[in-house]
C-alpha cells in the first residue's frame, strides 16, 4: 500500500489542522512560488511530503499520520538551503537567516505536542533542504548583465564552485536517503 505514502499529504485531522496547514502554505508557498515558479515548488512540496511520510513510517509503525506538515517543512528546508546557496545576493543575510531559524525551531517545538508526527516534519524538512540545493540555485551576481560587457570582463561561470558542490552532494544524499528509506 505504497500509495499511502503520498495520499496522507492531502488528508487532515479536522478543520483546525487543515486551516493551520493552509495558512502556513499561504505564507511560505506563495513567496517561493513567485520567485521560483510553480513547477519547482510543486516538486519540492510533493517530494518533501513523500520524504516525511517515509521517515514517519519507519519510526511510527502503530499510529496513523496525516497532514501536509511534512511537505510544509520541506518548503521551510528549501528556503534555508536557498538562503545558503544564494548567500551572496541577500542584502540582510543575518536577519533572513535568524528569522528562518526561529520559525523552524518554533515549528519543531510544536511537533513535541502529543499526537503530532515530528518524524514527518523532520523527514520533510531534510528532503526539502536537500531539494533546495538542487532546484533553487540561482546564477551568481552579475551573470545576467554580463552579456553587454566586453569578453574580458564577463563572468566566466553561471554558478559559483560551491553551488556546484552543494548541488552534487545534495543530490547524492537525497538519492541515498530515498533508497535507504524505501528499502
Amino acid at each position: 500500500q505504497g500509495w499511502r505514502l503520498v495520499t496522507c499529504i492531502w488528508l487532515h485531522a479536522g478543520v483546525i489542522h487543515l486551516l493551520a496547514n493552509m495558512l502556513s502554505l499561504v505564507f511560505i508557498g506563495i513567496r517561493l512560488e513567485q520567485q521560483f515558479g510553480f513547477v519547482r515548488i510543486a516538486i519540492i512540496y510533493l517530494l518533501s511530503g513523500f520524504g516525511g511520510s517515509i521517515l514517519s513510517s519507519l519510526f511510527i509503525r502503530n499510529n496513523i499520520s496525516v497532514g501536509a506538515s511534512g511537505a510544509l517543512f520541506g518548503l521551510l528546508g528549501a528556503m534555508l538551503s536557498e538562503l545558503i546557496t544564494n548567500w551572496t545576493i541577500y542584502s540582510n543575510k543575518a536577519a533572513a537567516l535568524l528569522t528562518l531559524i526561529v520559525i523552524i525551531l518554533i515549528n519543531l517545538a510544536v511537533g513535541l505536542l502529543p499526537h503530532v508526527d515530528n518524524f514527518a516534519h523532520i523527514g520533510g524538512f531534510l528532503t526539502g533542504f536537500l531539494l533546495g540545493f538542487v532546484l533553487l540555485i540561482r546564477p551568481q551576481f552579475g551573470w545576467m548583465e554580463c552579456h553587454n560587457l566586453q569578453p574580458a570582463s564577463r563572468v566566466k561561470s553561471k554558478y559559483n564552485v560551491y553551488q556546484y558542490v552543494l548541488w552534487v552532494v545534495a543530490l547524492l544524499l537525497l538519492i541515498a536517503g530515498f533508497v535507504v528509506g524505501l528499502v
